[in-house]
């Protein structure tokens, strides 16, 4: 799945979330898919925590 058809998706998610919960659904969804991606990333090694910033 390229990044286009994954934009598409979460956007559908949060309209439908909006659209039939009212905000605070919508508000839930955002959070939730946010830590979803960062726990996918996470699994995936993308996302390194412990980096630390040479100076």
């Amino acid at each position: 799945m390229n990044a286009a058809t994954t934009g598409l998706a979460a956007g559908m998610a949060l309209g439908f979330a909006g659209y039939f919960g009212g905000f605070w659904a919508f508000l839930l969804v955002l959070v939730l898919g946010a830590v979803g991606l960062l726990a996918g990333l996470g699994v995936q090694g993308d996302l390194d925590l412990r980096a630390r910033r040479q100076r």
